[in-house]
């Protein structure tokens, strides 16, 4: 049995914070914050795919409850005179009233731009999952990614792993394209990961991609 550690876990406290910010009073209380987030982070996915969303923040501090949606495409979502943040924020209260959840007093949602998308993991992964649904040929996407990656001089390394029924074959095989130095040892090295399912008409395909960053002193 292979002892793999999942990147950003490994570096909880150390360069990364919780993706989910708060705190539980009792053990009933836990489990449905636990529940909520869990439900929400599936219907936000679900809704806001192909925006190239790079991550989905949830804190509650007393009765304020705020989301923050990391994207590559704020325009996309916000939409014109911000229709869009208007209409998912009427969608979310909807959400949570059609099961039975407790609707926040103050409720804040929040879409930031991922200043530098081919340094995000989470949207390297769509991107390619995008394209392979696109019918592309595998190899010219994870090469020609794979090289976008690296042309930011933050980049140290980047691994792509995909993984399934490649060009529809009858045997599921796994395609790995690495450049550069990835340290997943090294607690100081900012590594992103990220998992992507991409589907296709003969079976769902996995994405992995690895993003080492320039390690932090």
């Amino acid at each position: 049995m292979s002892h793999k550690v999942h990147p950003y876990a490994h570096r909880l406290g150390i360069l990364r914070d919780w993706q989910s910010r708060w705190f539980g009073n009792n053990r009933r209380q836990f489990t449905t914050f636990l529940e909520t987030d869990v439900l929400l982070r599936e219907y936000l996915e679900k809704r806001l795919r192909g925006n190239y969303v790079a991550a989905i923040e949830i804190e509650r501090r007393g009765s304020s409850f705020r989301i923050i949606i990391r994207t590559g495409r704020p325009g996309m979502i916000i939409g014109r005179s911000g229709e869009g943040s208007t209409k998912l924020k009427n969608d979310l209260r909807t959400f949570f009233r059609q099961r039975h959840l407790e609707v926040p007093a103050d409720f804040k949602l929040d879409i930031e731009e991922v200043k530098r998308p081919e340094t995000n993991a989470r949207i390297v992964a769509e991107q390619v999952a995008e394209g392979l649904e696109k019918r592309l040929p595998f190899k010219k996407i994870l090469r020609q990614m794979a090289d976008k990656v690296m042309s930011n001089r933050e980049v140290e390394g980047v691994r792509l792993t995909i993984s399934g029924r490649l060009d529809g074959g009858e045997m599921g095989r796994i395609e790995t394209v690495r450049r550069g130095r990835l340290p997943l040892q090294t607690l100081r090295a900012d590594v992103d990961f990220a998992r992507v399912v991409a589907q296709l008409p003969y079976g769902v395909i996995g994405v992995k991609v690895w993003i080492a960053r320039v390690e932090v002193a």
